[in-house]
């Protein structure tokens, strides 16, 4: 038993993984949970429910907040996928489409953990066939079954707030690869760099910009607002870029004044 906690805890044999997983489930499907709500709820104190929330913000869950936790996105917390997923879906779909243009028949395309080249893969068999490469479950179970669609799954450790595997094991999968084009996202781009909140998802993304002939970055406009923790490259590392319309001139400007190719998609 932790320390601090209440027997009614334990009530059932649900102990704090039991606990953790029914507050995720909570700040997730409502948005917004409040620690003496929650303590008084599971029969703790409050200094464990803190305890649960950093455990769930170090895993990509949530976020604390003055007397909380949210789920919601902020300049430095992403999100989990579902939400992700919703937002920006505009945005994403003319990132999408403008990315399609760069997709040939025969090609091996790998798609990295993101939701904005999530939105590309619905248009995929558009350009069959191909060879799919991806760490992102998502990913596997549009493409599954398409015709067309020679689909590599890499493994790794699942981490279920991404949605996707990482760490080493699928870092040492992609090295055994190499693919014709990198289709990428990323958290944020701070002062010339692409930045995430996560040291295993910026390992495997090296991973896959190595084992690319060329690598495309799909970012919204809301990229240039954001921050994180790691940095993953500067984003002269990726061959193209492509920008929603809604992207400020001076982020704009500051792309293009890095020498970066830069293309601004566009609605139809």
């Amino acid at each position: 038993m932790e320390a601090n906690e209440h027997p009614a805890a334990h009530e059932g044999g649900r102990g704090p993984s039991d606990r953790r997983e029914r507050i995720k489930t909570r700040v997730v499907d409502e948005g917004f949970v409040r620690i003496e709500q929650l303590a008084d709820e599971f029969g703790v104190t409050p200094m464990t429910i803190r305890r649960d929330l950093d455990y769930l913000q170090a895993k990509g869950w949530l976020r604390k907040v003055r007397g909380g936790a949210t789920a919601q996105p902020s300049t430095a917390f992403h999100g989990d996928v579902r939400h992700r997923t919703q937002a920006m879906v505009a945005q994403k779909s003319m990132l999408a489409r403008a990315a399609l243009t760069f997709v040939k028949p025969g090609q091996s395309l790998v798609i990295d953990d993101s939701t904005s080249a999530l939105a590309l893969v619905g248009l995929l068999p558009q350009r069959a066939p191909l060879t799919v490469i991806t760490n992102f479950v998502p990913v596997t179970q549009l493409l599954a079954g398409s015709a067309g669609i020679d689909l590599i799954s890499l493994g790794g450790l699942y981490y279920p707030a991404y949605d996707a595997f990482l760490g080493i094991r699928t870092v040492d999968a992609v090295s055994t690869l190499h693919a014709d084009i990198l289709f990428a996202s990323t958290t944020a781009i701070t002062r010339g760099h692409c930045y995430h909140q996560s040291q295993e998802t910026v390992a495997v993304k090296r991973a896959l910009m190595e084992a690319c002939d060329r690598r495309v970055l799909l970012v919204d406009h809301t990229k240039f607002r954001r921050r994180g923790l790691y940095q993953l490259a500067p984003v002269t590392a990726f061959d193209l870029v492509i920008v929603d319309a809604d992207i400020p001139e001076p982020d704009l400007d500051s792309l293009q004044s890095k020498g970066v190719e830069v293309l601004v998609a566009r609605p139809d």
